[in-house]
């Protein structure tokens, strides 16, 4: 039976990939590692070959690639990155280019044709976020300047991979820039769709649907939307990704985050050990020369290209080197993109061991390079030479004064914006063009090819396209005509015929304008059959409606910015790992660590005050993150629970031992009474201690972790009675509490009053 083979499979790598993994995690290694080596120890080419069905776990392991990225897409905060400064996707800009033009010279010269040896620079211009997270934070680097640039960098490196990815996929179709445009186009397109759609329906179902609809919604929209990017001709990572990047951007983030966290670790270790199968550990061991000089290529040039492009947006050169040493590790991205080649038939089947090999020898040093950062900078730094150090101090203090000159150019600073809404608006009328064939197909394929009349949908489909494009294109007209008249009127300033010469420029611009825009909507429309006449159709009945509704589209284009503003601005706030109050200095040999709390923590329950850490290690907790929020500065009477994540603060030291301290577990599984609370009706009787007392005064009873939910008496019931309430022979008490404790509190109610108490 084929199902049964599969779960006997999935039952195998499973196990021997936790047992894998948990070894390496024991070593220090990254858990990726882990599941790399479990794919090669159970995959065809080992002695052991436990697995049958090869093409199933491919399968499973696509799955969990779409949780991988989608994951990765939630980490990739906006608010985040811009609280690093706007430079950071420059300086990975800068790094990603050096990566890629230093790759390609080694990787031809050592004898690579142009699109592997394209290939390899795409595996080393990322890093592992899962690597480098976990190292800045064991070194108790994550909120240092180094450490917060350092994790900027990797989110946007994930960025640029799936760019990559999709870039290299497209190699030997079309043109650089038209690849580059058309992607453009289409992550706009999805990304307004979906933040439009996704938090408005993330919203509904929050109020409507319990969490396991909850659940079923946002992975049916996952799986659609990358099926969308795949049938657009891009890959399933990109759709996830673009997902993943909405969602972190609503307050539904943390939610999601908890409710797909087990699916993503199982279906991600399925991934990687499916990569790990098709790898033949001989060959690994054959190219080890080569592993060793890549992997030693790859620490050289990412930290160079790294620092180099943190330099050149103005960080000081001590911060950016040690931000440079922490991202020098790769992992996900760089099998993936090495999968990708390998599947296209452009790249040898050892590209997969050569990038596991590098990948494991970046991993081991990774945690070395990082603690020594400081010290390595320092040495570098008091090593390089006197011209270096001088040019560099003179482009700092250049950069700094033209950053200054750009705030003080009111021109500029009253023009950037809309030239950025023009981008953006350019990109969304070019993905709706591009893609109409695909999105009229899909329609047509919905309503059939002669739904209300003959090529019905087909006519239904342009003239509903032309009056969406219309919204955009106005806002663009808008801009375009303000811009025109800002450019005329800052030209002709001072002009003794400026009031004459102004209009005339302010024309000129708006023409060239006009003309720019007919030849760029004229490239993308049909030019041939009947598409071509009903373009003209739709596009003179456009006309129309645009003198008929000009106000109306203006009305629904500023709608669609606040709303659109407003969405971007409502997202999470509370994240522990970017707190802008905290500030660590290296003169004061400060460090900032996170913990996050286990489900059987000892301290769990238990307020601050209580556990003492200041006065016994030295550390103070300084933040406290739950469920999504952040609790600032806590207080003495803070409880802890279990999942908190505790923002530590001291000395090194002092912060791994208060880490240490919160994590330790008490082996003793907390058993929860809640499932086991019931309602029972017990009567006073006559004699008893309890009569004739207030509940108040029944303070010998055994009534801990019980409540007495109503009283009845002579025909009338009092529900949840007052303290006050008094309590008379022959009265029914409903009580609600566990079984053990009812028991307890009936065996008090026989006793008379003078007999022996029951411990409570």
């Amino acid at each position: 039976m084929h199902g049964i083979d599969f779960i006997q499979d999935l039952a195998v790598i499973l196990a021997v990939a936790g047992v894998v993994a948990w070894g390496c995690q024991r070593g220090g290694l990254s858990t990726v590692v882990g599941y790399l080596v479990a794919g090669i120890l159970v995959g065809p080419h080992s002695l052991l070959a436990l697995v049958s069905d090869m093409d199933r776990i491919v399968t499973a392991g696509q799955v969990g690639l779409v949780f991988l990225i989608f994951a990765i897409g939630l980490r990739l905060s906006l608010r985040k990155l811009r609280r690093l400064g706007g430079g950071l996707p420059v300086a990975v800009v800068v790094s990603a280019g050096l990566i890629y033009y230093l790759t390609r010279v080694v990787g031809m010269a050592a004898g690579l044709e142009p699109v592997p040896a394209a290939y390899l620079a795409g595996m080393l211009m990322v890093c592992s976020s899962a690597i480098v997270a976990r190292t800045l934070q064991e070194a108790g680097d994550t909120h240092e300047r180094s450490g917060q640039l350092a994790l900027g960098v990797m989110l946007l490196e994930d960025a640029v991979a799936v760019v990559m990815l999709t870039l290299l996929s497209a190699s030997g179709g079309p043109g650089l820039g038209e690849t580059l445009g058309k992607l453009g186009a289409f992550v706009v397109l999805a990304g307004i769709a979906g933040l439009l759609l996704v938090p408005w329906l993330l919203r509904r179902m929050s109020i409507r649907a319990d969490e396991e609809l909850q659940t079923v919604g946002i992975a049916a929209l996952l799986f659609g939307l990358a099926l969308l990017a795949q049938r657009a001709g891009y890959s399933l990572a990109l759709g996830a990704f673009i997902l993943g990047v909405i969602v972190g951007e609503t307050p539904h983030r943390h939610q999601v985050e908890r409710t797909f966290a087990g699916l993503r670790d199982v279906f991600t270790a399925v991934f990687f050990v499916a990569i790990g199968m098709q790898i033949d550990a001989r060959e690994l061991l054959g190219q080890a020369g080569t592993i060793i000089a890549l992997a030693a290529f790859t620490v050289v040039v990412r930290t160079l290209a790294t620092t180099t492009g943190l330099v050149a947006i103005g960080t000081p050169a001590a911060v950016a080197l040690r931000a440079g040493l922490a991202v020098t590790p790769i992992g996900e991205f760089s099998f993936i993109i090495a999968l990708a080649g390998v599947q296209a038939g452009v790249l040898p089947k050892n590209f997969y061991p050569l990038a596991v090999g590098v990948s494991l020898l970046t991993t081991v040093a990774a945690p070395l390079l990082t603690r020594r950062s400081e010290r390595v900078a320092g040495m570098f730094l008091t090593r390089q030479p006197r011209w270096l150090a001088a040019w560099a101090a003179y482009y700092l203090a250049w950069l700094e004064r033209l950053q200054g000159r750009s705030k003080r150019n009111l021109l500029w600073q009253l023009s950037k914006k809309r030239f950025v809404q023009i981008g953006v608006q350019v990109l969304l009328v070019t993905g709706l063009l591009v893609f109409s064939e695909q999105m009229g197909a899909v329609v047509e394929g919905w309503l059939g090819h002669d739904w209300l009349f003959p090529n019905g949908p087909e006519v239904v489909f342009w003239l509903g396209l032309v009056l969406v494009v219309l919204v955009p294109l106005v806002a663009l007209w808008r801009n375009l005509s303000a811009l025109a008249l800002l450019y005329a009127q800052v030209s002709t300033q001072g002009h003794p015929q400026a009031s004459r010469l102004a209009p005339v420029i302010e024309t000129c611009l708006k023409t060239g304008a006009g003309a720019v825009l007919y030849v760029w909507i004229a490239a993308f429309l049909p030019g041939e059959g009947r598409a071509k006449w009903l373009v003209v159709v739709t596009v003179v009945l456009g006309a129309a409606a645009l003198l008929l509704l000009k106000r109306k589209l203006i009305y629904w284009h500023s709608e669609l910015e606040v709303e659109l503003h407003s969405l971007l601005d409502a997202g999470p706030h509370g994240g522990v790992t970017a707190v802008p109050w905290l500030r660590t200095h290296g003169d004061w040999k400060l460090s900032v660590g996170e913990c996050v709390l286990p489900d059987l923590a000892e301290c769990q329950g238990r307020k601050l005050a209580e556990l003492r850490l200041r006065s016994r290690l030295g550390c103070s907790v300084v933040g406290v993150e739950r469920q999504g929020f952040m609790i600032p500065l806590p207080t003495a009477e803070t409880v802890l629970y279990p999942r908190d994540k505790v923002l530590l603060m001291g000395s090194a030291e002092q912060v791994a031992a208060g880490r240490k301290f919160l994590g330790e577990v008490t082996g003793t599984p907390v058993l929860s009474e809640f499932e086991d609370v019931r309602t029972e009706l017990l009567t006073v009787p006559a004699g008893s201690r309890a009569a004739g007392r207030a509940l108040r005064e029944l303070r010998d009873a055994p009534l801990q972790r019980m409540q007495i939910a109503g009283i009845a008496r002579g025909g009338q019931r009092v529900f949840n009675p007052s303290a006050d309430e008094m309590v008379w022979a022959g009265d029914d008490l409903l009580v609600l509490g566990p079984p053990e404790r009812i028991r307890a509190f009936k065996a008090w109610l026989l006793e008379e009053p003078g007999s022996a108490e029951l411990p409570s």
